[in-house]
C-alpha cells in the first residue's frame, strides 16, 4: 500500500514548475521545497532548483518525470499542503494552502504552525 503524497501540486503549479525547469538552461534533478525562519510569523516557504537529489529529501514524483524534493527539515511543516500557482491583476506566484498553519503575518509572507 502506497503512502499518500505529503503535498498536493495542482496542474497550474506543475505547469509553472515545468516551464521554470525548461527555461533554466541546464539540467536539473527537480525543484526543492523548504522552509526557513523569516518574517513576523516565523517561517516562509523556499523554492530552488535542485541539481541533484539529497539522500534525505522526500521525493514527490509529479507528471512528466518532474520531481519535487522536500527538504527533510521542512516535511513536518508542509504535510497536507496544496501548492498552486496563481495569476491575478495584482500578483503572480506560487500559493501554499497549508492546513497546519495556525496564523500568517499581515503581508502573507510568513506563517507559523
Amino acid at each position: 500500500m502506497a503512502l499518500p503524497s505529503p503535498i498536493n501540486v495542482t496542474p497550474s503549479a506543475l505547469d509553472h514548475i515545468k516551464a521554470l525547469l525548461d527555461s533554466r538552461g541546464k539540467p536539473s534533478a527537480g525543484i526543492r521545497l523548504g522552509v526557513r525562519s523569516k518574517g513576523c510569523s516565523g517561517l516562509s516557504y523556499t523554492l530552488e532548483y535542485a541539481d541533484d537529489e539529497s539522500g534525505f529529501d522526500e521525493i514527490v514524483q509529479l507528471d512528466d518525470g518532474v520531481k519535487l524534493m522536500i527538504d527533510p527539515k521542512a516535511i513536518m511543516f508542509v504535510l497536507g499542503t496544496e501548492m498552486d500557482y496563481s495569476v491575478d491583476k495584482m500578483e503572480e506566484g506560487f500559493v501554499f494552502r497549508n492546513p497546519n498553519e495556525k496564523g500568517r503575518c499581515g503581508c502573507g509572507e510568513s506563517f507559523h504552525v
